[in-house]
């Protein structure tokens, strides 16, 4: 396939094109590289089935020859990210994605919007189902991002039912992996990071929030597989291993052999009590679990920070 990667500079984005080139296909990425880095995809550089096109997908997207399929990873998508940049948060999540799905009409492609467990809100279900339509402020501060993922999803829909495109709704769990950056604010690169420079881990609230780590190789062998599936309703991607905070700093302390001991700050507004996915619908429509062990995926993003940090 000839593909289209929105936010190829970034973490997931990155990885992604990584993934399906090693399956065969060409990857044209695209980054306004506002919260994406080029040393996300400098190894790419010279191979023939990379293209990469500085661009902000709000504004309208060209893209020379056919196209098989475009997977929308354009967004920034961490609190730190979207705090900052509250307004292109919203646009590349209403705008971008309008421009994308143009896009993917014009080629009569395929089309993937990388959502999040994020519409899903502060849940009053859990697990959460992807029938579950969420409890999301949206209003409040973080609600820029979970709007721009539920507004990106109805559009989806929409011209799935209005002109026929090929949508597939991908609802991204907690992932985490070597390529984050360091100040990004999400749980795993400021643990490590902190326990690597001997810091005291913060823990925000009192530490029982849970979350769902999935380790980023597990993450895009699912996203792969919704692609070339036929299947059009959203698909939940995490890892249902569920753990607390608490647990967690303790699991990276141990693993970084820190001894860092754990202070606490007040918790962020509308920050969710609790994560997990049920991943049924992947399971049997996929065929697809995620298989790193929690451990073994926490070495390897530590083995990354240590060379980088």
């Amino acid at each position: 396939m000839r593909v289209v990667v929105t936010g190829a500079a970034g973490f997931l984005g990155s990885h992604l094109c990584d993934h399906l080139i090693s399956k065969g296909h060409a990857v044209i990425g695209l980054d306004n590289l506002i919260t994406g880095a080029t040393r996300n995809i400098e190894h790419l550089a010279g191979n023939k089935d990379f293209q990469f096109i500085k661009h902000d997908v709000t504004e309208y997207i060209f893209v020379s020859g056919s196209i098989d399929a475009i997977l929308h990873f354009a967004s920034p998508a961490s609190p730190v990210d979207y705090l900052e940049y509250p307004i292109q948060t919203l646009k590349v999540g209403a705008l971008g994605t309008h421009k994308a799905l143009g896009l993917a009409r014009e080629k009569d492609a395929r089309f993937l919007l990388a959502s999040s467990s994020e519409v899903y809100g502060d849940p009053l279900v859990h697990p959460q189902r992807e029938d579950y339509w969420g409890n999301v402020n949206p209003i409040g501060p973080r609600g820029v991002y979970d709007e721009s993922k539920r507004f990106g999803e109805a559009l989806a829909f929409a011209y799935h039912r209005t002109h026929g495109v090929d949508t597939k709704i991908a609802r991204i769990f907690n992932t985490f992996g070597p390529r984050m950056r360091s100040g990004d604010g999400r749980v795993v690169p400021n643990f490590i990071t902190q326990a690597i420079a001997g810091k005291p881990l913060t823990v925000y609230g009192d530490g029982k929030q849970t979350r769902s780590f999935c380790f980023v190789s597990d993450l895009v062998e699912g996203i792969y597989r919704l692609l070339v599936s036929e299947v059009n309703d959203p698909v939940n991607v995490g890892n249902p291993r569920e753990m607390t905070i608490l647990d967690f700093a303790s699991k990276v302390a141990e693993l970084t052999g820190c001894g860092s001991d754990i202070v606490f700050e007040p918790l962020p507004v509308d920050d969710p009590k609790v994560r997990q996915p049920d991943i049924s619908r992947a399971r049997e429509l996929l065929g697809w679990e995620p298989k790193v062990l929690l451990e073994d995926g926490l070495k390897a993003t530590i083995d990354y920070f240590k060379g980088t940090v």
